[in-house]
Formats: structure tokens, C-alpha cells, sequence
């Protein structure tokens, strides 16, 4: 079956260069417009990762890094399932500068394509949502990710259909597994933005570092 061409059905998709990708973010943000955006585009990536990491996590006072934070929609998410501690990161500050007062713990300007400043085993889980996109973050990310979680800890992310081969994802969750860097809990192809019928591959793994 041929590949569903994605790569035309959102502008920023079009984008390469992280200055490019940064710059239509900052626009993007004026006036709130990337959240009525998400609204009017049914973005459901939040909620659908939010739903399947509850299913999973059993502890709600658990420390999450949520890479690729934007305005907050996951943690809004994450919220109304009882989780609180999550710390959010994000390109650009635009973006973080709409996330809502008080929702999370801390927030920080980062190239997820860089090293993560924080220390080893750092976390108790990372969500990575709507971030795994064209002219976004690479798969190296995914060291970094667990590098900073705990053992035992989630990864919960979520790849667009579009770059899942291209940029070489499928093979980079192959080759962690097989080194037992972490073990596959979820995998499934998922809602994403519903009304551009573009899907994104959801998966949630356990850090077996």
C-alpha cells in the first residue's frame, strides 16, 4: 500500500531548518492562534497519549518531562487525570509563554535535538507529543529521553506517519529495543489531527536501562 502523502496538509510541515520551524512558532503564537488552531483542526494527540499513559501509570504524583511542551495541551490533559508534577520544554518561548499559570512545575527554552540538561535518571516518565514531526526533533532524541528516566519509568511520544521511515524512526525503536534500552508496552497508529486525516504512530515504552 502506497504511504499516504502527509507532508502538504499543514504549513509547518514544509519547514526543515530549526530557525524556520522556531520563527513560524513564534508567529504562530501571537494572538493564541496555535491553540485555536488545535481546536479547530481536532488535534487529538494530547488526549490520546494522556489516555493511553493513565492506562499505564499507576502513580499519580510521579515526575513527568514533557519534551515539546508548546502551550500545554498535554498537561492540561494530564491534569484531569490527577497527574501534577510534569515539567514542560519547548523550542519555542512563544509558545511557553501561553502555558497556563501554575500548571507546571517548571518551564524551560529547549532544542530537543541537543543534549537535556538535566541529570540521569531524572525523571519518573517523558512525554513527547506532536514534536516527532517534520523539521522537528530526530530520533536521537530518544537517548536523551531515556537516558533522563528512570528504570522502570514511561516514554510516552508520539511519531507523524509522514517522517515514522523517512527520518529513520522505525529503526531507532528497533535497535533500542534490541539493545533492551526499553521495552514496548504500546504501539498502534492513532488519531492525530483528525480533520487533515493525518495519523501519528502512539507508543508508550518501559525503560529497561
Amino acid at each position: 500500500m502506497a504511504q499516504k502523502d502527509v507532508g502538504n496538509k499543514v504549513p509547518i510541515y514544509k519547514l526543515k531548518k530549526t530557525h524556520e520551524v522556531m520563527k513560524y512558532y513564534d508567529e504562530w503564537g501571537e494572538g493564541n492562534k496555535y491553540d485555536k488552531d488545535m481546536v479547530d483542526w481536532n488535534y487529538t494527540g494530547p488526549k490520546e497519549t494522556s489516555k493511553i499513559f493513565n492506562k499505564h501509570a499507576n502513580v499519580k504524583n510521579i515526575k513527568i518531562y514533557d519534551a515539546g511542551c508548546g502551550t500545554g495541551l498535554v498537561g492540561a490533559e494530564l491534569k484531569k487525570y490527577g497527574f501534577s508534577n510534569f515539567h514542560g520544554a519547548d523550542l519555542s518561548q512563544k509558545l511557553l509563554d501561553l502555558v497556563p499559570s501554575g500548571l507546571y512545575k517548571s518551564l524551560e527554552k529547549v532544542d530537543l535535538n541537543e543534549a537535556i540538561n538535566h541529570k540521569d535518571n531524572s525523571f519518573d516518565a517523558v512525554m513527547c507529543v506532536g514534536t516527532f514531526t517534520f523539521g522537528h526533533v530526530k530520533p536521537p532524541a530518544l537517548d536523551e529521553f531515556i537516558r533522563i528516566t528512570k528504570n522502570s519509568g514511561l516514554i510516552c511520544f508520539t511519531i507523524n506517519e509522514g517522517i515514522h521511515e523517512e527520518y529513520g524512526f522505525d529503526k531507532k525503536l528497533e535497535e533500542l529495543k534490541k539493545e533492551k534500552k526499553w521495552k514496548e508496552i504500546e504501539f498502534f497508529k492513532s488519531d492525530y489531527i483528525a480533520s487533515k486525516d493525518v495519523n501519528a504512530w502512539l507508543g508508550l515504552y518501559e525503560v529497561t536501562k
